[in-house]
C-alpha cells in the first residue's frame, strides 16, 4: 500500500492537483469577496495565507518530487501548513457556531516582515469582523467546507510524508 502512495507522491499529477486546488480555493475566496460581496474576516485572511503558502510549497514539491529529500521537505512543510489551516478553520467554525469564544478585529495580525495585507491588500486585507461565513452549496457554510478540506489535506500530507520517510 505504501508503494502506491509513494508513486502518487512522486507523480507530477499529484503536485499539479495540489497547485490547482490551491489556486481554485484562492479564486473561490476572491469570487465570494468581489463578486458576491462577502468581505473576509481576519481568520478568513489567515486561511488564505495558509492556502497561498500551500500553493508555494506545492510548486516546490512539483520541482523537487524526484528527490527523496525534496519530497520529505515538501511533505513536511505542506503538513505543517495544513495544520495551520486546520487550526484557523476550526477557530472560524467555532466562532460561527459559538463553541469557541472569541472575536476578531480588523487588524490582520500579520508580522511586519510578512505584511501580506499591505503587499497584496486585494487578497489579504480583512474587511469584516468574524461571525459567520457564507453558504457554499447544499447548506454547507464556507467554515464547514474549509474544516473538512483542511482535515483532508492534513491526512493526505501525513500519508505522503510517511511514504517519503519510509525506505523502499
Amino acid at each position: 500500500m505504501l508503494s502506491v502512495f509513494r508513486c502518487i507522491n512522486r507523480s507530477a499529477l499529484f503536485w499539479l492537483a495540489m497547485i490547482v486546488l490551491c489556486i481554485s480555493m484562492e479564486s473561490i475566496a476572491l469570487y465570494y469577496q468581489y463578486v458576491l460581496d462577502y468581505g473576509p474576516c481576519v481568520l478568513c485572511v489567515h486561511i488564505r495565507a495558509w492556502v497561498f503558502a500551500l500553493l508555494i510549497i506545492s510548486i516546490i514539491g512539483f520541482i523537487l518530487r524526484k528527490t527523496r529529500l525534496g519530497l520529505i521537505i515538501s511533505n513536511l512543510v505542506a503538513l505543517a501548513f495544513s495544520i495551520g489551516m486546520l487550526e484557523r478553520a476550526y477557530t472560524t467554525l467555532g466562532i460561527e457556531r459559538g463553541f469557541v469564544d472569541g472575536s476578531c478585529t480588523l487588524s490582520s495580525g500579520f508580522p511586519s516582515w510578512l505584511a501580506l495585507d499591505k503587499w497584496i491588500p486585494y487578497a489579504f486585507e480583512p474587511w469584516e469582523a468574524c461571525g459567520y461565513t457564507p453558504e457554499l452549496l447544499f447548506g454547507i457554510t464556507m467554515a464547514e467546507g474549509l474544516i473538512v478540506l483542511s482535515a483532508g489535506l492534513l491526512i493526505v500530507m501525513l500519508l505522503m510524508l510517511l511514504t517519503s520517510l519510509s525506505k523502499r
